[in-house]
């Protein structure tokens, strides 16, 4: 699939799952554009995307994200926290048809009249099923529900096309790309290479993509941002960027649910981009011949001395007896503060050159949520993320008091988060009816999470029963809510959480898990638990902007 003018488009929030849909779909003779300006006697116009199917034809798309109705009168979308008018029919229908005048104006063009025709996506709104209108029938309506299948719909449009005319070929493909790229110009050929699926890299921002062009000439580095920064989407990417590189590379983390979805995300990019090992520290041990150990969740003094000390130092004596070809150009290693300070040395001893090889650590020390207090035993050069571009403005501004510097909001708008006070014991109870009402509202279960900071809830202790593999398969499952824990959650997310408060006292992580939670939805947050035990860990700023009623 190729595209032009540019590989890697500026798109707004709207525009971005419409463009994923597109590059994953199309065949490699297919070509979009997007953000395609036309000009006539009319006006200016914008086409989102132009879609160019080889055996089929060419479609403009309007893209109208967000909150999208119609009222019977006209469509309205709001936008900025405000309720706007809006015609994506026209502005679609009319932006195609100054398109096609320009193409088939243009003297290289030879194809004649071929099959055009405009539609408009709604990424975020899901249409009834018996929704029509004079002049869009339901057929010319992407919703969010036919995302999975956009590309055969737009094929569908312009096939079932009641008119004699061709369908585009791979000539009438070249034309249009030439015809776009004006005429009375100096011309070059635009060359057509297939996207890589770059899945994390697409939730970069500019800024971001930035921070990794400006470390490619230094090895050491640590990375340190508060929760919604983009540390995630930033580890993987640079241990992407390192694998395609050509160098052996070791992506690293502690928890299962973290590594689950890191493993997962990985086996999609293209062999050649893979890491050549992706999972937790400890694992990494045991594939060098390291014992299984305890069960690291019953916190004993000798399951202490096990995954903190006696197993680090067994890592350490077979990373130095690993053969080179086993060894690691560079380590990437997420939520590195949860590592202890021995985890550090048999890291390094599996650097092919352990004094100049990679490590790349990103970290937030507000999340340091577990008894440990390691850092890496080599200096390295430190970067700031100082901005949050993961969870809307208000969810950010809510839990800004448990970040220890000031952040930029760069999220969305959203709903203002929701705190229902109830006493500690009665906590789950009233998160399981904060779920079925976010149900209610039009989440959809795989939206939703359900996260504790104390006791486990009773659905996802069941979950566990079947072992941590499939226990995190559940966190992909569309059908049905996930149930977690705080402490198992760091570094992952979801559209819509309720997080329920339910410690049976304040102890000295309390403040870290709180944090956790509370910065782990991106769109909506209910919070559950006692007034008073959220004020007396959180401060009185916290609960100002929880709007935690007073005693």
């Amino acid at each position: 699939m190729s595209m032009t003018p540019d590989e890697h488009p500026r798109l707004n929030a709207s525009e971005r799952s419409t463009y994923r849909a597109l590059i994953d779909q199309l065949e490699p003779n297919d070509l979009v554009v997007p953000g395609q300006r036309v000009t006539d006697h009319l006006k200016d116009h914008e086409v989102d995307f132009v879609v160019a199917i080889e055996g089929a034809g060419i479609v403009c798309i309007e893209v109208k994200g967000g909150e999208v109705w119609h009222d019977g009168e006209g469509w309205r979308q709001i936008r900025g926290g405000r309720q706007h008018t809006i015609e994506p029919v026209r502005q679609a229908r009319e932006a195609c048809y100054a398109l096609r005048d320009f193409i088939e104006k243009d003297p290289r063009w030879t194809q004649n009249r071929l099959r055009w025709d405009h539609v408009v996506v709604l990424p975020n709104t899901e249409l009834p099923a018996d929704f029509g209108l004079p002049d869009c029938p339901r057929w010319k309506v992407i919703d969010r529900t036919d995302l999975p299948k956009l590309v055969a719909k737009l094929r569908e449009v312009l096939v079932k096309q009641e008119l004699d005319r061709p369908l585009l070929s791979r000539d009438g493909i070249d034309q249009l790309s030439t015809a776009l790229s004006g005429r009375g110009l100096p011309q070059r050929d635009v060359v057509a290479r297939a996207l890589a699926n770059e899945d994390a890299a697409d939730a970069l921002t500019e800024h971001q993509a930035v921070i990794l062009d400006a470390i490619r000439l230094l090895n050491r580095v640590e990375v340190r941002g508060g929760a919604g920064s983009g540390k995630t989407f930033l580890a993987m990417e640079q241990a992407r960027r390192l694998a395609q590189r050509g160098q052996r590379v070791a992506l690293v983390c502690y928890s299962h649910g973290l590594a689950s979805y890191l493993e997962r995300i990985a086996a999609t990019w293209p062999r050649r981009q893979q890491p050549a090992y992706v999972g937790e520290f400890h694992a990494l041990g045991v594939q060098w011949g390291a014992p299984e150990g305890p069960d690291e969740a019953l916190r004993t003094d000798e399951t202490v001395q096990f995954w903190e000390h006696d197993l680090p130092l067994q890592m350490a004596e077979l990373a130095a007896q690993l053969e080179p070809g086993h060894r690691f150009d560079s380590i990437v290693v997420d939520e590195a503060q949860d590592f202890a300070d021995a985890w550090w040395d048999p890291l390094l001893a599996a650097l092919k050159d352990p004094v100049e090889g990679g490590l790349y650590v990103f970290t937030d020390e507000g999340q340091r949520v577990f008894d440990r207090h390691g850092a890496p035993p080599v200096p390295l050069v430190p970067l700031i993320l100082d901005h949050n571009v993961r969870n809307t403005r208000q969810i950010a501004n809510a839990f800004q008091p448990l970040v220890d510097h000031p952040m930029r909001f760069l999220g969305g708008e959203g709903p203002a988060v929701t705190f229902v006070a109830c006493k500690r014991e009665d906590a789950l109870e009233v998160g399981d009816d904060q779920i079925d009402a976010l149900l209610e509202d039009g989440w959809r279960p795989e939206d939703v999470a359900l996260l504790t900071t104390g006791s486990r809830h009773p659905e996802q202790a069941e979950r566990q029963k079947d072992g941590h593999k499939a226990y995190w398969d559940t966190f992909w499952d569309t059908d049905q809510v996930f149930y977690g824990h705080v402490l198992g959650f760091k570094g992952l997310e979801r559209r819509c959480v309720v997080l329920v408060v339910n410690e049976t006292s304040m102890f000295e992580r309390s403040r870290e898990r709180l944090y956790v939670g509370l910065s782990r939805a991106r769109d909506q947050l209910v919070v559950c638990g006692e007034p008073e035990f959220i004020r007396e860990v959180g401060g009185p700023d916290l609960a100002r902007r929880l709007n935690v009623p007073q005693d």
